[in-house]
């Protein structure tokens, strides 16, 4: 998906030659959550002289009521009419960066915060770092009222067809709905879990790539309520099946190419891509707050359902936490495979790029590669391995991140003190519920 580049001008035409009535003008909350503000295209003009205001302090992780005001700077490259139009003509949405009344970044802002990591990744001599997401989502059927269920509208498996896969329909007008917005789909297929689907799109600029997520995950919502069902990008929404991963390829390049190949290094990998696998592992129980944000995401992150729970690395092994696909020259990259689809894309982003961009500057070398089947391990052969756990509970995630100085700055004091404040109470309120399992378990027992 090539990143456009409009004018002003361009946008004022396309908006009259399309018939658009209506400006969806998006941004991106602490959590992820995609917020929205909606205008006629009265306002247009207002909003390309960087005009439009409005109130932050309703938005989870901005600001405080005495401080408001705030400004909403378009990305006129983000410019995309949605096919759904109304009656009354068509909608175009534009993402947009929240700035102060100084006319400065607001720092609380996850996309303005990725923007500033990239420019400290090109002052330390790379110009671009490529994301390839894979996102994985359930399907489930909604109630006469118009509410999710935890019913499955399917028995499917891994790459099962119709009449086995019931999605397959909406699945497929998820991916036209994409193409006709400019995505390149790469693959599209049921996954492991019934109900459970993935769909993977080319890869982009670490920008571009989060804010295709975003759009990817309110285009599954809105296709998916066509056809009576309620897509969730929810972790582990049940028990005893595989969750939704959202594994995370990358790719940092300089001008002389991938940083991360070289022809004649082991594994034809360069000494960057090494130190850079290094920061990874290094961080990795620190970012998985940030990777895995949510008290569900540890249910995931569980033997024996393929989401990945060790920190190791290997070329072969899906069972570490990061691997190096098979693909060489310009597509050479390394997978993390622990990062979940509840998680911010921006944060998550730049939690990565700062983790390995640490292990450059420090010239960090990686453990050796594990090999075997990390899960057929006992413990005294992980400990030999030098192999530890990551997070098991949000709780012990978050004392991690706040115990690693590089992370905080991945995230910027602002993000990382609303972000640690907002996860603590969040695990708070989880540690004081009482569980249908626990019931279960204990009430006659005791």
């Amino acid at each position: 998906m090539a990143k456009p580049e409009y004018s002003k001008d361009d946008i004022r035409q396309m908006a009259k030659d399309e018939n658009v009535k209506f400006l969806r003008l998006m941004f991106t909350d602490l959590f992820g959550t995609i917020k929205n503000v909606e205008v006629p295209i009265s306002q247009l003009g207002k909003l390309l002289d960087n005009k439009l205001m409005f109130d932050g302090s309703s938005i989870d992780g901005f600001v405080r009521i005495e401080e408001s005001d705030m400004y909403l700077y378009p990305d006129l490259s983000t410019w995309m009419i949605f096919p759904w139009s109304t009656e009354r003509g068509k909608i175009a949405r534009v993402i947009c960066e929240v700035y102060t009344t100084e006319g400065k970044p607001f720092t609380g802002d996850p996309r303005n915060n990725l923007i500033r990591v990239l420019d400290d990744m090109r002052k330390a001599g790379f110009t671009d770092f490529n994301i390839g997401p894979e996102p994985e989502f359930f399907l489930f059927k909604m109630d006469e009222n118009g509410k999710p269920t935890t019913k499955l509208n399917d028995k499917g498996s891994y790459f099962d067809m119709a009449p086995m896969d019931l999605g397959e329909n909406c699945r497929r007008e998820i991916v036209l709905t994409l193409e006709e917005m400019g995505f390149d789909v790469e693959a599209a297929h049921h996954e492991v879990a019934p109900g459970q689907h993935e769909i993977d799109f080319k890869y982009a600029d670490a920008l571009t790539a989060a804010d295709n997520i975003q759009t990817f995950k309110l285009v599954v919502k809105t296709i998916a309520r066509k056809y009576g069902l309620y897509a969730t990008f929810m972790p582990k929404p049940l028990a005893g099946i595989n969750g939704s991963g959202m594994h995370l390829n990358m790719s940092l390049f300089h001008d002389q190419g991938n940083a991360f190949y070289d022809k004649n290094g082991e594994m034809e990998l360069s000494e960057d891509a090494y130190h850079f696998l290094s920061g990874l592992l290094k961080h990795a129980r620190s970012f998985t707050a940030i990777c895995n944000p949510i008290v569900n995401s540890y249910k995931r992150l569980v033997p024996g359902y393929e989401a990945p729970v060790y920190v190791a690395w290997s070329g072969s092994n899906r069972s570490p936490l990061i691997r190096v696909p098979n693909s060489r020259g310009l597509s050479t990259r390394l997978e993390v495979r622990s990062v979940d689809p509840a998680a911010n894309p921006y944060l998550a982003i730049a939690a990565v790029l700062e983790a390995g961009l640490d292990g450059l500057r420090n010239k960090l070398e990686p453990r050796e590669a594990i090999d075997r089947n990390i899960y057929r391990m006992d413990a005294e052969e992980r400990q030999e391995n030098h192999i530890t756990n990551l997070p098991d509970t949000l709780h012990n995630a978050l004392k991690d991140l706040a115990a690693d100085d590089v992370m905080r700055n991945a995230m910027g004091d602002h993000l990382y003190q609303s972000f640690i404040e907002a996860k603590n109470l969040e695990y708070n309120s989880y540690r004081t519920q009482v569980s249908e399992w626990e019931r279960d378990q204990y009430l006659e027992l005791y």
